[in-house]
């Protein structure tokens, strides 16, 4: 007979998850080792810290959320990042799929719209010991051309349509993986330069984010 689940041994949830994104084709071995890794009760709020290892999206602050980590494993491995990549991150939010970008690539640069949600992440950082990523509260729509050209651009909210901004700033062989599309439901693409100026456009499946808000949140 199993045990119930509130008496599992310790490690039987992770286990678990990854065992299921190996079923929904997570199979980079790099990717899974860093969301094996990467301790998720640390970025989810202590209302929901039981369910951390789930293969669910989770509510955190300013009506956001953790993704989904089969959406951030296929995300991540849809970007075929390379150690000595710089990374732009669009949507920071709890710093989750930030410090899983941060185990492969050589630089992170993360923007973020809410201002609580940025220091909530940047104190994970700290205590988590990244050394690597380089954060930036403001509009993501507009990514940081100061520190443009970037190898990788994930986008973690929902673009209403082709983000010609954040193309602009990805080298010409670059990658671009974001949920494009105005409803609740979105298709995730993933934009390859070709090396001369154009893109190759894959739509990999549908995804349910928040939306890509212009300007930065005003909080109380």
């Amino acid at each position: 007979m199993s045990k119930p689940k509130d008496h599992e041994e310790p490690g039987a949830e992770l286990a678990r998850l990854m065992l299921a994104l190996r079923a929904q084709g997570v199979t980079a071995a790099n990717v899974l080792k860093a969301i094996e890794t990467t301790p998720r009760e640390v970025f989810t709020p202590d209302l929901f810290k039981a369910r951390a290892w789930e293969d669910s999206a989770l509510p955190i602050a300013c009506g956001q959320t953790i993704s989904q980590p089969f959406i951030v494993g296929l995300m991540t491995q849809a970007l075929r990042i390379d150690k000595r990549d710089r990374v732009l991150e669009i949507g920071t939010g709890s710093g989750y799929q930030t410090t899983i970008l941060s185990k492969l690539s050589r630089l992170v640069y993360t923007v973020e719209r809410y201002r609580t949600l940025m220091r909530e992440a940047e104190a994970r950082f700290k205590t988590l010991g990244l050394v690597n990523v380089i954060t930036r509260f403001g509009d993501g729509g507009e990514g940081w051309p100061e520190q443009a050209p970037f190898d990788r651009i994930m986008v973690t909210a929902a673009a209403p349509d082709e983000p010609k901004a954040l193309l602009s700033q990805l080298k010409p062989s670059g990658v671009l993986v974001a949920p494009i599309g105005k409803g609740p439901v979105q298709s995730l693409r993933r934009y390859t330069g070709d090396g001369q100026g154009g893109f190759s456009v894959e739509t990999l499946t549908d995804v349910r984010f928040v939306p890509l808000l212009e300007g930065v949140a005003k909080e109380l």
